[in-house]
């Protein structure tokens, strides 16, 4: 079993014994999700700490748009909600990278796809230099972030 899921797992069982009733469905939503991943394809498989921080980052980013679509709805309480499971599942997540860290991880990918290609990345090649750096990041930034840096770093 991978760390972190052993972790969640304790963590789950700390918070059925304290009544955190916030804390106890968010994490067995987590735990949910973790097993479904690792029974979902063709054979069941045990997941690295890598592969569930990344299914923790899908649950977080599932209740932030959550969260906005109840904002949006003029649901406040549910809303709350949301951001509230959400800062229970991230703190579980790596420490995110500041936006002034973002930019030299970007430079570092830009540097890496040319040198693997011979010549300066274009806006053709994007798609490669945000792979690269999103493998950089290993999960400390949002996605987009990291195409808005790439995109500014090309242009």
């Amino acid at each position: 079993m991978s760390e972190l899921k052993a972790r969640l797992r304790s963590d789950l069982t700390a918070a059925m014994k304290a009544r955190d009733a916030l804390t106890l469905g968010t994490l067995r939503m987590a735990v949910a999700a973790i097993q479904n991943e690792e029974v979902s394809g063709s054979t069941a498989r045990e997941l690295s700490d890598d592969e569930v921080v990344k299914v923790l980052g899908r649950e977080v980013k599932k209740r932030k748009e959550s969260a906005e679509a109840f904002d949006g709805a003029g649901r406040k309480e549910l809303a709350d909600k949301e951001r509230a499971e959400s800062a229970v599942i991230a703190a579980y997540l790596p420490a995110q990278l500041s936006d002034d860290d973002l930019p030299a991880l970007v430079a570092d990918a830009v540097a890496e796809v040319a040198a693997a290609t011979g010549a300066p990345p274009t806006m053709k090649q994007m798609g490669l230099v945000i792979k690269a750096a999103q493998a950089r990041a290993a999960g400390r930034a949002d996605g987009a972030k990291i195409a808005a840096a790439v995109r500014s770093a090309l242009a």
